[in-house]
């Protein structure tokens, strides 16, 4: 009778912990951000340098590797965040609506019901940034380009523009902006003023908004090609690694102690860099309207998208080697921020 007793009880507490992990679920949103690497259509766009990426090209980018690489993409987003997967994905490296298109109608992704929300920008390749979002836990009220001018300092003058979209998150009403900013090419110190002006802009975006109510929510997530103690984050935008001192019109950024353990989303001659972020506003720990609230925040990197090839393992299984197709994935692992619905 006792030994039923306990098998009775066991029963009970078993059932009441999948109950709350369940409920946790059901109240977990992940928003993520990807790094696609050079994710083109096959056909020449006039006016764009994008000729390598085609059938005749230097990469010899045929039809047949396009799906696969749509493919690919793919099945590395229907493996984030859940069985829905992330509400909303920031992604970059994405040329046009072609792909986007493509992507969302996968068989890995088409259940989900992604919408996507772009513009075609300034980029001389013809890439662009990019947001998918399930309509199920998003609404789009509004969305547009922010325009970075690089016109003041040496090199090339134009970089892709950020994406300002504003809707609601499950209940909650937040600003996102989505960035791919300026790329090392030349040498960190040179470059570092276009990123500076790349984060300025979004820093003016945020300061503006936050001027009309102090408590709003801003996610700002992208490729940032800085870490997150360089001056463009943790100087001009301001965002800090600690939640402690995080004023609602503040940033937090989670990544900042990730990265000082040694981690990173994108490696460079054996060091890691952690360009790709999701930076939160403070209205995400303070939460005053009892909405969303922070979580965690995780690199994402299963065994499938790692490298185990001699001299590259535990590198993100990138596309190409060299111009020779690899079938991998990208070049960056992605990220996912975790947010509680209260």
């Amino acid at each position: 009778m006792q030994l039923f007793k306990k098998f009775i009880l066991f029963i009970l507490i078993a059932a009441h912990n999948s109950s709350c992990y369940a409920q946790k679920d059901n109240n977990r949103i992940s928003v993520a951000f990807y790094n696609c690497e050079n994710f083109f259509d096959t056909y020449h766009n006039p006016g764009k340098e994008d000729e390598e990426f085609t059938p005749n090209g230097k990469y010899h980018y045929t039809q047949k590797i396009y799906e696969q690489k749509v493919h690919n993409i793919a099945t590395v987003i229907q493996n984030m965040g859940g069985p829905d997967g992330p509400s909303i994905i920031g992604l970059a490296e994405v040329e046009n609506k072609t792909v986007l298109n493509d992507l969302v109608r996968q068989p890995e992704l088409a259940r989900r019901n992604y919408k996507y929300e772009w513009f075609d920008g300034p980029d001389p390749r013809g890439i662009n940034v990019a947001m998918l979002y399930n309509p199920k836990y998003f609404q789009v009220l509004k969305s547009e380009p922010l325009h970075v001018d690089l016109s003041a300092t040496r090199g090339k003058s134009v970089t892709r523009d950020v994406l300002h979209i504003y809707g609601i998150l499950s209940g909650d009403t937040v600003h996102l902006f989505i960035n791919h900013w300026p790329s090392r090419r030349g040498g960190s110190d040179e470059s570092e003023p276009k990123r500076a002006i790349a984060a300025r802009v979004n820093k003016d975006a945020i300061e503006n908004i936050m001027k009309k109510n102090s408590n709003t929510k801003v996610i700002l997530m992208g490729d940032l090609n800085d870490n997150p103690t360089d001056i463009s984050i943790a100087g001009i935008l301001g965002a800090k690694g600690e939640q402690n001192g995080v004023t609602a019109t503040g940033l937090y950024d989670p990544w900042v102690n990730i990265y000082k353990s040694g981690k990173g989303t994108e490696e460079y001659k054996h060091i890691w860099n952690l360009f790709d972020q999701v930076i939160i506003s403070g209205g995400f720990l303070l939460n005053k309207n009892h909405k969303l609230r922070y979580e965690s925040a995780e690199i994402f990197k299963p065994d499938f998208i790692i490298d185990h090839y001699k001299g590259h393992e535990g590198e993100p299984h990138r596309s190409f080697v060299g111009t020779h197709w690899i079938n991998g994935y990208s070049d960056h692992f992605s990220v996912i921020l975790y947010l509680i619905k209260l």
